[in-house]
């Protein structure tokens, strides 16, 4: 066993656990924080994906314990950072129906809102490999690229690509 001591969503957690507990089973199994998802045991997927200390990472890839002493923001604490409200990403998936069977959605807008905190590029070629590591297996992704695209434009309303990609489709 090990103490895990981490900041969950701006909360402070401790919990013994396991040596070899995955960060997504400490999240999902002993925080009962189920918006993180396990697809594939793998790490292909994605759908794992949470911010640690700032970094979108697939949570079945640490260790509970190599995460202890960090930050971690699950989709569920996201909307924290907006006082409350959806997250811009959140919400662009909402709007621009970027789902399908939802699985994939919240490793999916984990990784859009990482890349938007980064120097995004709206066009798909860039979006498109910003989300490499998260797979859908519902959608074709026209409504993802779209829904960063839209999630960009309220972020940053006054960026040159706000207004010269406005109707892009």
């Amino acid at each position: 066993m090990v103490e895990v001591q981490l900041q969950v969503n701006g909360t402070d957690v401790a919990r013994d656990v396991p040596d070899n507990t995955l960060l997504v089973e400490f999240l999902r199994e002993h925080l009962r924080l189920t918006g993180t998802h396990v697809g594939c045991d793998t790490s292909q997927c994605g759908a794992c994906t949470v911010h640690l200390d700032g970094n979108a990472v697939k949570s079945c890839t640490v260790l509970a314990a190599q995460a202890s002493g960090a930050q971690v923001v699950t989709v569920e604490g996201l909307s924290a950072q907006c006082g409350g409200k959806l997250h811009p990403v959140q919400n662009a998936f909402v709007q621009c129906h970027g789902l399908q069977c939802g699985f994939c959605t919240p490793g999916m807008i984990m990784a859009s809102a990482f890349y938007l905190r980064q120097e995004p590029a709206l066009d798909q070629a860039s979006i498109s490999n910003a989300l490499e590591g998260n797979i859908c297996r519902c959608t074709g992704y026209v409504n993802i690229i779209e829904a960063v695209r839209h999630a960009a434009r309220e972020m940053y309303p006054d960026a040159p690509f706000a207004k010269t990609e406005a109707h892009a489709s």
